[in-house]
């Protein structure tokens, strides 16, 4: 007699609740309660001295770490709930079909993804991680993770309206989000196992499957699959949003301390401009749907090359997002793509000043 209820799922069970990567451990839990509290209280003592400087400073850090994680925060819910549609509403067989294991040509398909499912990078990694549970590749989820917060109609709109409809530098920055995404995809489908690049219990349960793809499972009523996409939304966004919160106190931390000024007035050599304004992309955190604007600020300041390398850097690589990582790649894994997204940005910017002529 079949069950008319919706089957279990897996990552809910307590087989899966251990194999939860060594950074999410117990003790690491309390290690970091732990240092969040005591650092909270330095700042609320610091906060209530005399002493101005530090007054200043509680206040400066509390408006960047509050609006890091408030802009964060939503479009992480965006998708996260994408994500868990996808693994409810999203057949198997479809996944198979164009990113399946070992599809190269799976690689540049997800290098547009984004055109179906536009998301700035806040809500990438619940996607992808999600992605990669349905059995999409490594290599084609890893394209998508860097490619679709750059390669999406929102933000070719927002970065034409930051630049007054500036069409050179539209083109440029999403044909260069999808050129870096795609070789690093490449690169990592060389790879003997790539599967070693994500964390343990995100291999396993790729490996186990949800009962959400079955035949058995299409056949319950349209609400209790909505309560399953609804569930995996969550535990996405509990799962992911640990990282976002460290990430964004450690961004808010940076940000506080080290001035944009320092980045601006250094030197008016390309190689070296190029390679600051894409470390104040890795420290500044900002959303990809908004960073055009931060960026067309510096219009008159530095070449147009810095000002690119600012703009497909970001939505690749921040701090906020190397924490997000640690939810779905090894730490090996985080330094390898970071390096390489690093360097490939870096000369690809540098080919574009040196050959192209100013396009703004």
């Amino acid at each position: 007699m079949q069950q008319s209820t919706p089957p279990p799922i897996p990552i809910y069970s307590k087989q899966a609740a251990k194999t939860e990567p060594e950074i999410l451990s117990r003790s690491f839990g309390l290690l970091v309660s732990a240092f969040f509290i005591a650092f909270a209280g330095l700042l609320f003592i610091s906060g209530n001295s005399q002493n101005q400087n530090y007054a200043t400073f509680l206040d400066i850090f509390s408006i960047n770490f509050t609006s890091i994680v408030l802009e964060a925060v939503p479009f992480m819910l965006i998708g996260t709930l994408v994500g868990g549609m996808i693994e409810v509403f999203v057949p198997v067989s479809l996944i198979d079909r164009f990113f399946g294991k070992g599809e190269k040509s799976g690689v540049f398909l997800a290098g547009f993804m984004g055109l179906f499912f536009p998301t700035c990078e806040c809500a990438i990694v619940p996607i992808v991680r999600r992605l990669i549970l349905k059995g999409v590749s490594i290599p084609a989820a890893i394209c998508f993770m860097l490619s679709g917060p750059i390669v999406n109609v929102i933000v070719m709109w927002s970065t034409a309206v930051a630049y007054t409809h500036n069409w050179k530098m539209v083109l440029l920055r999403t044909g260069c989000g999808y050129f870096v995404a795609v070789l690093i995809g490449l690169i990592i489908a060389r790879f003997a196992q790539p599967e070693k690049l994500i964390v343990e219990n995100v291999a396993e349960q790729s490996l186990r499957g949800c009962a959400c793809g079955g035949d058995e499972f299409q056949k319950i009523p349209m609400w209790s699959k909505i309560i399953h996409a609804v569930g995996h939304a969550r535990d996405d966004f509990l799962y992911v949003g640990k990282y976002l919160v460290i990430g964004a106190f450690i961004a808010a931390f940076l940000r506080t301390i080290i001035p944009v000024s320092s980045f601006t007035g250094l030197s008016d050599s390309p190689w070296i401009i190029i390679f600051l304004m894409m470390v104040m992309a890795v420290i500044m955190n900002l959303c990809s749907e908004a960073d055009a604007f931060i960026a067309a600020t510096f219009r008159w300041l530095v070449p147009g090359s810095a000002q690119l390398g600012f703009m497909v850097l970001g939505p690749m690589l921040d701090l906020k997002l190397i924490m997000m990582y640690l939810s779905v790649f090894r730490k090996r894994a985080i330094l390898l793509l970071s390096v390489l997204t690093f360097g490939i940005v870096y000369l690809l910017m540098l080919i574009i000043d040196v050959l192209l002529p100013p396009f703004v």
